[in-house]
């Protein structure tokens, strides 16, 4: 489990095909930041762009990891196969603060970046969801986009999708990746877990199976 809190923004410095073929997945080497990697080991789970990865390869003296990653999950997401700087988060310790909201580290669409502005002193981040993503998103309610845990300030719904505004201040634009961010980026989007329990609790067929066992 994780929170959407990053930790550390990385960058994948490496990647290399795990096979001949499109059926065989990457191996990627990120670098990290001076001291990240001392308290992690070999078999650690540490989140790159909300995706839930473990660590295969470690030396912490150079600051750097590797990871194998399926096709299937390269399928799944995005900006996992492609060099340049992407946001870490270590798995969430039973004793840690849960500073921003549950998050699986399984990520359920890719969106794209539709808007991205400064607006004062912040910046206005535009979001084009997928449909199938749509019910599960809602004003003030919480959604991670490449593993950052953010609040959504508005929801359109479209027959191309489902628009959501996010503000990001200043801290989060400097100390993630999403500064990098821009108009066409596709990025992770993970759904709040809650809702996901919520949705399946309320169709139809689980209730109504639900009432005749009672």
């Amino acid at each position: 489990m994780f929170t959407g809190i990053i930790t550390g923004v990385g960058r994948i410095v490496k990647v290399q095909s795990l096979g001949n073929s499109g059926s065989h997945g990457k191996q990627l080497t990120i670098a990290c930041p001076a001291g990240y990697l001392d308290d992690v080991v070999r078999g650690d789970s540490i989140a790159l762009n909300g995706a839930c990865m473990t660590v295969t390869k470690l030396d912490a003296a150079q600051a750097r990891f590797g990871i194998d990653i399926s096709a299937e999950s390269l399928s799944k997401t995005a900006g996992l196969d492609q060099l340049g700087p992407i946001n870490l988060e270590k798995a969430l310790r039973a004793n840690d603060r849960l500073g921003g909201h549950l998050v699986s580290g399984h990520v359920d669409g890719i969106g794209q970046v539709s808007h991205f502005a400064q607006l004062g002193e912040s910046w206005e981040l535009r979001l084009l969801a997928p449909v199938t993503l749509a019910k599960y998103l809602a004003y003030k309610g919480s959604i991670t986009v490449n593993g950052v845990s953010l609040t959504v300030n508005r929801v359109a719904d479209s027959a191309q999708g489902c628009q959501i505004h996010i503000n990001l201040i200043p801290h989060t634009v400097q100390n993630t990746a999403l500064g990098s961010l821009g108009v066409g980026s596709p990025v992770n989007l993970e759904i709040d877990l809650i809702a996901r329990y919520v949705e399946r609790m309320l169709q139809p067929e689980i209730a109504s199976s639900s009432q005749s066992v009672s």
